[in-house]
C-alpha cells in the first residue's frame, strides 16, 4: 500500500499491456489537463464524447472546453442515463452518431461518465470500422475504480448481465476525483462496493484499512484518492498478467455470479445500482464459502458488518420489491445465473473466499447446493 495522497499530487497507475500499455491519471482537478494529454498522445486526432443527460450538465462543457483549448475538434452524443442505454437500441444510436460524426479510425472516441457510458461507447469503438480507440473519463467511483480500466466494454442482453461485448482497451483514463462530489450518497455508495471488493478479494491489510477510514473516503479526503488509487493499481495488476481473463481475472468477478443475476431479476433498473449488487453477491460468496466450511463464520460476518457500516444492502431482503415474483425464487435466480459468462459447458463458477483478502475460483459448483443455500437466504426474516 502507498501513503495517502494529498489533493495536489496526482498519481499515475501503469497499466502493462505491452505496445497497447496506457496510463491512468488520478488525482482532483484533471478533467482540465484531458485535452492537452490527448493532444499529447494523438496529435491531430478528432474527438467525439459520449455522455448521459445527466453527467452532460456538469462536465460535458469542461471537457469540450479542455478540449477546444488543446486545438482539437470534437463533437458531443448525449444517451439517456442508465442501464436503459445499454441495449442494442443504444448501441445502435451510439455507433450511427459515431459514423455522422465521420469518426475515422485514427481518431478518438471519448467516454465521459459512469460505467453505462463506458462500456456503451467502448464497445462502439471496438465495432466502428472494425475498431477505433477510445478514452476513458469516468465519473462515479465504481468506473474510476472498476470498469474504467481493463477494456471490458459490452451490452446487456434481455436475457443477462454484460453478454455481448468485446475487450477493448483505452489509451488513456482520466479520473479526475473531484467530479465525484457531484454523486448523489446512493451512487457514491454503489461505487464504494467495487473499492471493498478489492480488499475482500485479495488484500487483508487494505481491507482493515477501508474499516477504519471508510468516511473519509465518503467525505472526500486523501483517503478518496488513496483508495482510488490502491484499485486501480490492483486491478491494473491483475488485468495486466491476465488481459482476457482466462485465469486470475475472474476473481475481479467475486460478488458478480451472484449480483449480475439479482440486477437481471429487478430489470436492470434503479430498484437495485451494479455495485449493490455486488454488495449483496459479496456476502452472499462469502456466507457460502462458510457454508461450505471454506472459511469461518465470523469472517463472513466480518465482510457483511463492513458493508452495512458503508450503508450498502448485504441481503435480498433489502432490495427494493423483494417479494416479487422471479427475485424470491431460487430456482429463477439459478436460472440467471446459468447466463453467467463464467459459466462453462453448464457448469457453474464461483468466485469464493478461504479467507478475507483471499480468493478462489470454485468451479462446478453443484447447483442443488446453491440452491438450498439461496432457499435459506431467501427464508430469512428481516
Amino acid at each position: 500500500m502507498t501513503a495517502p495522497l494529498k489533493h495536489s499530487d496526482p498519481v499515475i497507475v501503469d497499466v502493462a499491456l505491452g505496445e497497447r500499455a496506457y496510463d491512468i491519471v488520478i488525482g482532483r482537478d484533471v478533467l482540465a489537463s484531458v485535452g492537452a494529454r490527448i493532444a499529447a498522445l494523438r496529435p491531430g486526432v478528432r474527438t467525439a464524447v459520449v455522455t448521459d443527460r445527466t453527467v452532460a450538465k456538469h462536465w460535458l462543457e469542461p471537457t469540450e472546453a479542455s478540449l477546444a483549448s488543446a486545438g482539437i475538434p470534437t463533437s458531443r452524443i448525449v444517451v439517456e442515463e442508465g442501464e436503459i442505454s445499454k441495449t442494442y437500441a443504444g448501441l445502435e444510436k451510439v455507433s450511427e452518431a459515431l459514423i455522422a460524426a465521420k469518426i475515422e479510425r485514427n481518431d478518438l472516441v471519448i467516454a465521459l461518465g459512469g460505467g453505462v457510458v463506458g462500456d456503451l461507447a467502448g464497445f462502439a469503438a471496438a465495432i466502428l470500422r472494425r475498431g477505433v480507440d477510445f478514452v476513458q473519463v469516468p465519473t462515479s467511483l465504481l468506473a474510476q475504480v472498476d470498469s474504467s480500466v481493463g477494456g471490458k466494454t459490452g451490452i446487456n442482453s434481455p436475457q443477462g448481465k454484460n453478454l455481448l461485448g468485446a475487450f477493448h482497451q483505452p489509451v488513456l483514463v482520466i479520473a479526475d476525483t473531484a467530479v465525484l462530489d457531484t454523486l448523489s450518497p446512493r451512487q457514491f455508495r454503489a461505487g464504494y462496493a467495487e473499492v471493498a471488493k478489492y480488499g475482500v478479494l485479495g488484500d487483508e491489510a487494505f481491507f482493515a484499512w477501508l474499516e477504519k477510514n471508510h468516511s473519509d473516503i465518503f467525505k472526500g479526503g486523501s483517503a478518496r484518492e488513496h483508495a482510488i488509487a490502491t484499485s486501480c493499481r490492483a486491478k491494473a495488476g491483475v488485468v495486466s498478467r491476465d488481459e482476457r481473463e482466462t485465469g486470475e481475472r475472474a476473481l475481479l468477478n467475486l460478488g458478480h455470479t451472484f449480483g449480475h443475476a439479482l440486477e437481471a431479476a429487478t430489470g436492470f433498473s434503479d430498484r437495485l445500482f451494479h455495485g449493490e449488487g455486488v454488495s449483496i453477491g459479496m456476502v452472499l460468496a462469502a456466507e457460502f464459502s462458510a457454508k461450505l466450511g471454506m472459511i469461518g463464520a465470523t469472517d463472513a460476518a466480518r465482510v457483511e458488518r463492513h458493508l452495512a457500516e458503508a450503508g450498502l444492502p448485504t441481503r435480498l431482503q433489502d432490495i427494493a420489491g423483494f417479494a416479487q415474483e422471479g427475485l424470491a425464487d431460487a430456482d429463477a435466480l439459478l436460472a440467471l445465473m446459468a447466463q453467467d459468462k463464467k459459466v462453462k459447458r453448464g457448469k457453474l463458477t464461483f468466485i469464493l473466499l478461504e479467507a478475507v483478502g483471499r480468493a478462489v475460483i470454485a468451479k462446478d459448483v453443484e447447483p442443488q447446493l446453491v440452491r438450498d443455500f439461496l432457499n435459506d437466504k431467501l427464508a430469512r426474516k428481516a
